[in-house]
């Protein structure tokens, strides 16, 4: 749980200073091999961006889902309070958001300063959250299919034991819907949860992989997901040298069956850690958001022990990260606390109301 995280947030800063360039580009300004660590991007040295902030959300608003529940027994009412905890990231991004109130503004997470960054944010997530409706499955606030519905989703993957395997796609689907109204994207959303959560329960890639292939399969709308899972499978069964050009034939990863499909493959490919964001990152696409779901399959494979360390030290926002990461583990496997002090000081950083 907290490998895919960390190395999510690491495969993110990674991609974020080339994220807009060509290889091409890339090769000219940091030499043939392109990007082999920590670059400097938006003032930082090593500067996560829009992707894992979402993602922290995402992970921030779960943790309240859980909150509610033992504290007050009320279910988890995951649209509403993720929808609130995108709200709390569109402040961050200097907006006013919707349905602003003392209830929204709460918590820990939106008032760290280093939160307060506008690094690229997605057009699509942001026109959403600004909207005061609420995106649902059916019931869509626009057409788009883009990444942004698969770089912050990870967290649904890891919430074994709390919520049953079969309604991880759902769930997914749910919170992807909230900003991005295409099957695609929501499906795609659906199967990067689906085989985060089967390698958490100890499975293997290629197991995982196959598993979410047939769960998806048999849902409207999910061809182009599909065909891009099965293209990956494709070429690293071919055994080409994995390099730039192979991962291109994939797409560029601004749409979301892309995004998934070139994680996978640099997943499939990957010696360790390190190799697979680096091949993940070194392309002519949207290299943050492929960098961050290559971290956060490859860091639930290994653990954050794997994510090197020299770059997780430089990491921007490296304690708010590993915060999010740490009291993930404390609610889903250690619970909120031995006392009633300690359950009180959880749910005030994380209020169910």
């Amino acid at each position: 749980m907290r490998g895919s995280i960390i190395a999510g947030a690491v495969g993110d800063a990674l991609g974020a200073a080339v994220e807009f360039q060509t290889i091409e580009e890339i090769r000219k300004a940091h030499g043939p091999a392109g990007v082999t660590g920590p670059l400097p991007a938006y003032g930082q040295e090593f500067a996560i961006t829009d992707d894992t902030q979402m993602l922290l959300f995402t992970a921030e608003g779960l943790i309240r889902c859980l909150v509610r529940f033992r504290n007050k027994g009320i279910g988890p009412d995951h649209i509403t309070l993720l929808d609130c905890a995108y709200r709390r990231w569109l402040h961050t991004q200097g907006e006013e958001p919707p349905g602003w109130d003392e209830l929204t503004d709460s918590g820990w997470l939106h008032h760290e300063p280093g939160m307060h960054s506008v690094r690229a944010p997605g057009h699509t997530c942001l026109s959403a959250v600004r909207d005061s409706r609420v995106g649902k499955v059916g019931e869509p606030l626009n057409d788009s299919k883009g990444c942004g519905t698969v770089m912050r989703i990870a967290p649904v993957g890891l919430l074994e034991p709390y919520i049953a395997s079969e309604n991880r796609f759902e769930m997914a689907a749910d919170i992807a819907a909230l900003t991005h109204g295409h099957p695609t994207g929501q499906i795609a959303a659906g199967a990067l949860a689906v085989i985060i959560s089967r390698i958490c329960l100890g499975w293997g890639l290629r197991d995982s992989i196959d598993y979410a292939i047939e769960d998806i399969r048999k849902r409207d709308s999910a061809r182009e997901t599909v065909e891009a899972i099965e293209a990956a499978l494709s070429l690293f069964r071919s055994g080409r040298e994995p390099g730039p050009d192979v991962v291109e034939e994939l797409g560029g990863g601004w749409v979301a069956e892309e995004a998934l499909a070139i994680a996978l493959y640099c997943s499939l490919v990957s010696r360790d850690v390190r190799s697979g964001l680096l091949l993940a990152v070194n392309h002519s696409g949207d290299s943050d958001s492929t960098g961050a779901i290559t971290g956060n399959i490859l860091g639930a494979l290994h653990g954050a022990a794997a994510v090197p360390q020299e770059w997780v030290a430089l990491l921007d926002q490296r304690e708010t990260v590993e915060m999010i990461a740490t009291d993930w583990v404390t609610a889903f496997i250690h619970g909120t606390g031995s006392n009633d002090t300690e359950q009180e000081v959880f749910a005030s950083a994380y209020p169910g109301w």
